[in-house]
């Protein structure tokens, strides 16, 4: 088995979408809690690429940056398309998750008392691409691209259950991706784990805005 480890503080953030893809595939991982002290004195967030996390490990390999995270995951499970077309797309939507992703950690730790009325009136047209992506992709019924799970599923259904706390009526005009949340999250392995004290206890966001 992969010897896996999330190095991250004690939230969802951006490291909820790959706990979420290991669960799903079956894999264990250790988790290395960051504290706030821990990272204020610096020699962490010197020793890091980029001076951010989360950070993994996988064996003597250690990674930087979520979304690398995420690919490297999913070459390692057959989550990337099975044909170079298929993960061109998978990367196309995962990089429009993450400008969505981007809009809200923004308003979250940013503007959240005067920003996110505006934001959640704005959310609609956000939306609308995810359903009309889901729509192109045999009616909605299955995946964001192809026929088979790949590693943007997980990062959206992460993203849009987070925006479901800030609004949860935010899927109400939105049935594709309405279906397609509690799809993906009624997958066996995937729902012990949003089903667990460690994903339901750990908070969404450091700031506790939500």
């Amino acid at each position: 088995m992969p010897e896996y480890t999330v190095i991250y503080f004690d939230v969802r953030g951006r490291g909820e979408a790959m706990r979420m893809l290991m669960a799903d595939q079956g894999s264990e991982w250790k988790e290395e809690i960051v504290t706030f002290e821990m990272w204020q004195k610096g020699d962490l967030k010197k020793s890091a690429v980029f001076g951010q996390l989360p950070a993994f490990r996988d064996g003597d390999l250690t990674l930087y940056q979520s979304n690398a995270i995420l690919r490297h995951l999913a070459r390692n499970h057959g989550l990337y398309g099975k044909k170079p077309h298929e993960a061109a797309l998978i990367d196309m939507v995962n990089d429009g998750v993450d400008d969505l992703r981007v809009k809200y950690l923004r308003m979250i730790y940013q503007n959240y008392e005067n920003g996110k009325a505006d934001y959640i009136k704005a959310l609609p047209t956000e939306l609308a691409h995810f359903e009309r992506l889901l729509a192109s992709n045999n009616e909605g019924k299955g995946f964001i691209v192809g026929d088979q799970i790949s590693f943007p599923d997980y990062n959206l259904v992460d993203v849009l259950r987070n925006h479901l706390v800030l609004a949860p009526d935010c899927l109400s005009g939105f049935p594709l991706l309405d279906a397609y949340v509690k799809r993906i999250s009624s997958r066996p392995k995937l729902e012990v784990f949003l089903s667990s004290d460690a994903h339901k206890n750990r908070p969404i966001n450091g700031n506790g805005k939500q």
